[in-house]
C-alpha cells in the first residue's frame, strides 16, 4: 500500500512539476521582447495631425531622350502614420504608374516610363496622411542584449563598404573601446558624431555616405545618419537610415533620420543633425540666459537620446543599398523624393537647400495643409518647454541617469 501511494504521489508531483514548468516557460517566452526586423514601432503615440499632401516632381529630360524613367517612393501605413487614398496624374504626357515593392526593406514605389518625352514632364501625387508624435522614453539600463539576431536583421547589420577600413576601425575603437549594450554604444557614437561633424549643405553627399562623413567630417542629415548607422552595424547593433518628407514649407522637402533596434523598445528613431542644429541655435540666442541655454540644450539632447519622431515628418523609405522595383540600371544608395534615369543614365540629385546651385535636372513642388497648426520640434524652442518634455528631462536629472552625461 505504501509503495502504491508513494508511486501515485511521485506521478502526481511529476505531472504538477511539468505543468508548472510549461506554464513558466510559456510566461517567460511571452515576456521576451518581440525581436523581429519587421516589427511595428513600440512607442508612446500622441498628438495626431491630419495632413493633405500635394507633391509634384518636375523632370527635364535631356534633349532627344528616348526613355525617361521615374521612381516615386510611397508612404505606407504603420503605428506612426496612417496613409489615405492617393492619386497620381502626369502632364503633358499621360502615363499610368506601376506600383511595386522591393524585397529587401519592403519599400514601395510608383514607377513611370515616358517614351520620347518632349520637354519637362510633371508627376503630381495627391494624398492624405495622419501622423503622430512618437516618444520611446528609452532607458539604457532596460535595453537587453541579443546573443544572435534573427536572419531578417541581416540587411541592417551589414556596414557600408568603406574606403579606409583601417581609419574607420581606429575611430570606432576610440568611440566605443568596450562594447556594452545597444543603447550605451549608440549614445557614444551619437556623441562622437555631434562633436566631430559640421552641418554643411554645400558640401554634402546626399547619399547617406559614411565615407564622405568620415573623411570630410561634414555634410547634411544623410551623412550624419549614414555614418551613425554604419557605426552601429559595425558594433553589432541593427541600424538603418530612414528618409521622408518634412510636412511644412521648405526648399528641400526631404529629410532623413536614423533608427536602431533596441530591445525591448524595438526600432527607435534618432535625429542627430537636427538636434545639433537646434542646440547651436539655443547656444547662440543672446536673449537667453546661461541657465536657460543649459536647460534647453539638455532638454534637446534628452529628447534625442530617448528616441523621438515628430508628427510633421512622413516616412517614405527605409534602408540603404538596394534594387528598386522594377529594377533600375543600378542599385540605389537611398531614395530621397525620387530617382530618375534618362536612357539608362541616372540624373543628378538636386539639392535645393544649396543656395549656390542654379541648375537642376529635376525638382519638386509641394504644398501641405494640416487640420491644425503644426509645431516644428527641431526649430521651435517652445516645444522643449512643453509640460511632457520638461517632465522627461526632470525625471532623468532626478534619477541621475547616465544618459544625461553622454552628450
Amino acid at each position: 500500500m505504501w509503495h502504491r501511494n508513494r508511486f501515485a504521489f511521485l506521478v502526481m508531483h511529476s505531472v504538477m512539476y511539468s505543468a508548472f514548468a510549461l506554464t513558466l516557460s510559456t510566461y517567460l517566452y511571452a515576456a521576451e521582447p518581440d525581436v523581429r526586423a519587421s516589427a511595428d514601432y513600440q512607442a508612446e503615440r500622441s498628438n495626431p495631425i491630419a495632413h493633405e499632401i500635394d507633391f509634384s516632381v518636375i523632370v527635364t529630360p535631356p534633349y532627344h531622350c528616348r526613355v525617361l524613367k521615374v521612381w516615386i517612393p510611397l508612404a505606407q501605413s504603420d503605428f506612426a502614420q496612417q496613409v489615405g487614398q492617393s492619386e497620381f496624374t502626369t502632364f503633358p504626357q499621360e502615363v499610368k504608374p506601376q506600383i511595386s515593392t522591393e524585397p529587401v526593406y519592403g519599400n514601395r514605389f510608383a514607377y513611370f516610363e515616358f517614351q520620347h518625352p518632349q520637354g519637362a514632364q510633371i508627376i503630381r501625387h495627391q494624398f492624405s496622411a495622419k501622423v503622430w508624435n512618437l516618444h520611446w522614453n528609452v532607458e539604457p539600463e532596460n535595453v537587453t542584449a541579443v546573443k544572435q539576431w534573427p536572419d531578417d536583421f541581416a540587411p541592417y547589420l551589414q556596414p557600408q563598404a568603406l574606403e579606409d577600413e583601417q581609419q574607420f576601425q581606429k575611430v570606432l575603437t576610440q568611440v566605443v573601446p568596450n562594447r556594452t549594450t545597444g543603447a550605451a554604444d549608440m549614445q557614444r557614437v551619437m556623441r562622437w558624431i555631434d562633436e566631430n561633424l559640421t552641418y554643411d549643405h554645400k558640401f554634402a553627399s546626399l547619399q547617406a555616405d559614411a565615407n564622405h562623413a568620415l573623411s570630410q567630417r561634414r555634410g547634411h542629415c544623410s551623412d550624419y545618419h549614414g555614418l551613425c548607422a554604419t557605426m552601429g552595424r559595425a558594433l553589432g547593433h541593427p541600424s538603418r537610415v530612414t528618409y521622408g518628407l518634412a510636412l511644412f514649407p521648405k526648399n528641400s522637402p526631404s529629410h532623413c533620420k536614423m533608427e536602431s533596434y533596441l530591445p525591448p523598445y524595438g526600432w527607435v528613431s534618432f535625429d542627430l543633425s537636427e538636434t545639433q542644429k537646434m542646440v547651436k541655435k539655443i547656444q547662440e540666442d543672446e536673449s537667453l540666459s546661461d541657465s536657460e541655454k543649459e536647460r534647453l540644450a539638455a532638454a534637446a539632447r534628452v529628447r534625442l537620446l530617448q528616441g523621438f519622431r515628430e508628427n510633421s515628418w512622413l516616412l517614405l523609405t527605409r534602408g540603404t543599398d538596394y534594387d528598386l522595383a522594377p529594377k533600375a540600371s543600378q542599385k540605389v544608395r537611398v531614395v530621397r523624393t525620387a530617382y530618375v534615369e534618362a536612357d539608362g543614365e541616372p540624373l543628378p540629385e538636386p539639392d535645393p537647400a544649396n543656395g549656390e546651385l542654379r541648375e537642376f535636372a529635376w525638382m519638386t513642388a509641394h504644398k501641405y495643409t494640416s487640420d491644425k497648426p503644426i509645431s516644428k520640434p527641431f526649430k521651435d524652442v517652445e516645444t522643449l518647454v512643453e509640460k511632457d518634455q520638461l517632465q522627461r528631462t526632470n525625471n532623468m536629472a532626478n534619477e541621475q541617469s547616465p544618459i544625461r552625461f553622454v552628450m
